[in-house]
């Protein structure tokens, strides 16, 4: 796991390889260097996981290619042999590294559908002049690029572009008022004009004069559902999750775990745990008055409960830290304004591990995509059913949901909260509805809040949902929705905000379902089999009935989250006065001050629950001081 960044035709690009190798010392601080010549600069910061030693610092030469590598490469030793008996490679090194170098040196960039892992990398021919820059299957590394005529530039973080080469670039409106309904930005969306995401599976081709060419190397496939019982689909399930867990294992150094006490994290730190013999877990707690308000299912007591009958070496983390600082430097962390306070949780966590002495962390992230864990995912397949109810009987419903208080006190009401949110997208067409079910501004409101934005700016996010819902699986919209969330939430907000808050810490985290062999097979079930008779990820759970107590894997679902309404009430409410007073809010330009005091006022009141849209409000306000002022 490192940091990347490149530089070419720029006439400064030695300096900016250099000072990217200090912006982004974080994500490799073992090691630190740079690879130039005349036009083109290659830097690469290191954090040593695989064959720890100096010979497998980067960037790393063999022959008339040079590499930059971040990621991990879990089938490399499969792929080594390979070489070695086919084509007479040598090593000089132990690196998973060195087995992408010559993989590419004798398959080109067919070399990518072989790999079993997460990565970013860039290879430069120093005789053809042709620079090849991929990204892993899932996007589960991240990689920004920026073209500018005969001027190519890449990074790991966008902060490492925009502190060298972008100073100048604008703030592009539809990612900002994307960022605002969402809370989080699709790979589609940069918050900086001119700055774009490589797309996952897919490479660029960059040529001497600057010349680039996007292209995909591959696609999750669209097959029709396996004709499998479910005897079978547990037996497929559970071989594949064995087999990534195993896979997710290699390292040089020890791999501990997350462990939220739900039904993931438990499951992976299960199976590792079997595996290695030994396992150190960590887990987020939080007091009592936290959960009172949030409605919030109690993970330590299960993390707890599982660490104890596994025998994990458990460590739970108490939520008392210095909030307004934790806050800034997270948001400045993430790179673009994500509005979700479960980046805070993810980097208390590996700031834990890292004091502990470790690099690597296992997650279960990825099996709600996969497995249809989400509520929202439910909720939309119940809207439609309920489309169906005369709209006679609908509005009444409506009505008295809605009048609803969603706290009063310290009493938060969480069936209001959620009825209320159901009702705002259920009578809505199929892809406005599920947008809709995890925005957080209709579009009236949204042009209330950002008078200037272009409404066509705004309908990007419209067409471009619209477009990944009917790209697969019509047929079966359990798996649509999967599919759908995959592609936009799973890469857009979950993978992002894991790879900047643990990489802040110079952690490593690997996350087992998002792994190509298991994902490939957990989508080529029907979605009975992962929505039966009202349960969600039916078919994990009778995976998981081999492994966990039925307590846990049957408990009520909790998100990783963060006491976000108690801490707006209470160790937040001044920072929220000062910067979202109607003063600073017009200082600033993009949203309007009394919309915004409207936004805090009917929060406080507890008329509506508000306090994604005042967190993400928060999150704007001090990006733009961080990455714009700072």
């Amino acid at each position: 796991m490192c940091g990347i960044a490149g530089f070419l035709n720029y006439e400064k690009h030695r300096d900016f390889g250099l000072a990217a190798n200090e912006i982004q010392q974080h994500r490799g601080p073992d090691s630190q260097a740079i690879w130039s010549n005349a036009n083109l600069t290659l830097s690469h910061q290191r954090l040593s996981i695989i064959d720890v030693v100096e010979r497998s610092n980067q960037p790393m030469e063999s022959g008339n290619l040079v590499i930059v590598f971040n990621g991990e490469i879990y089938n490399y030793k499969t792929l080594r042999q390979e070489l070695q008996n086919s084509e007479n490679v040598s090593f000089r090194t132990n690196s998973d590294t060195e087995v992408v170098l010559e993989l590419f040196r004798h398959m080109g960039t067919r070399c990518m559908q072989k790999l079993i892992g997460m990565f970013s990398f860039a290879i430069f021919n120093k005789e053809s002049g042709e620079l090849i820059v991929a990204r892993d299957h899932f996007g589960i590394k991240p990689l920004y690029y920026l073209s500018d005529g005969m001027n190519f530039a890449f990074s790991s973080e966008l902060k490492a572009l925009r502190k060298t080469v972008g100073a100048d670039l604008d703030v592009n409106m539809a990612a900002l008022s994307t960022s605002m309904r969402l809370l989080w930005l699709p790979e589609e969306f940069c918050i900086f004009e001119k700055i774009r995401k490589l797309p996952p599976a897919h490479f660029l081709r960059v040529q001497r004069d600057g010349t680039v060419k996007e292209e995909k190397y591959w696609e999750l496939p669209d097959s029709p559902a396996l004709d499998i019982s479910e005897t079978d689909a547990v037996e497929l399930i559970a071989a594949n999750l064995e087999e990534s867990v195993e896979r997710h294992l290699v390292s040089d150094v020890e791999v501990g775990s997350f462990l939220s006490g739900g039904l993931d994290s438990s499951l992976v730190s299960t199976i590792a745990m079997r595996k290695l013999g030994k396992l150190r877990t960590f887990t987020i707690g939080m007091s009592e008055a936290d959960k009172k308000i949030e409605g919030m299912a109690d993970d330590q007591k299960y993390a707890e409960m599982i660490a104890a009958k596994e025998g994990f070496d458990h460590q739970s983390i108490v939520i008392k830290p210095d909030l307004v600082s934790l806050l800034s430097d997270t948001v400045h962390s993430l790179d673009e304004p994500v509005g979700d306070p479960a980046a805070l949780n993810t980097r208390l966590i590996c700031q834990a591990a890292n004091q502990a002495g470790l690099k690597v962390l296992l997650s279960g992230m990825g099996a709600d995509e996969v497995f249809f864990g989400y509520r929202r995912q439910k909720a939309w397949l119940y809207a439609k059913q309920y489309r169906k109810i005369p709209s006679l009987l609908r509005a009444p419903v409506k009505v008295v949901a809605n009048a609803l208080p969603v706290q009063i006190g310290d009493r938060g009401f969480k069936l209001a909260r959620w009825s209320q949110k159901f009702l705002s997208f259920a009578e809505l067409p199929d892809s406005p509805s599920y947008l809709r079910s995890y925005t957080h501004y209709d579009a009236n409101e949204l042009g209330q809040l950002i008078p200037d934005v272009d409404m066509h700016v705004v309908e990007q996010l419209d067409s471009y949902h619209a477009s990944v819902m009917a790209t697969s699986h019509q047929s079966d919209p359990v798996n649509k929705l999967c599919q759908t969330d995959i592609q936009l939430f799973m890469t857009g907000l979950n993978l992002f905000y894991t790879d900047r808050s643990s990489m802040s810490e110079s952690i490593e985290v690997r996350v087992p379902f998002i792994d190509r062999p298991l994902l490939e097979a957990g989508m080529q079930l029907p979605g009975s089999l992962k929505f039966k008779n009202g349960t969600s990820k039916y078919i994990l759970k009778k995976v998981a009935e081999r492994y966990l107590p039925h307590d846990l894997i049957y408990r009520p679902k909790s998100n990783f989250a963060v006491p976000i309404r108690r801490w707006l009430a209470n160790e937040l409410s001044e920072f929220v006065g000062d910067l979202l007073s109607p003063t600073a809010i017009k200082a600033r330009g993009w949203f309007d001050p009394d919309k915004v005091s409207q936004i805090i006022n009917d929060h406080n009141s507890g008329k509506s629950d508000y306090s994604a849209r005042i967190y993400q409000l928060l999150t704007a306000e001090l990006w733009a001081q961080k990455m714009l002022d700072g």
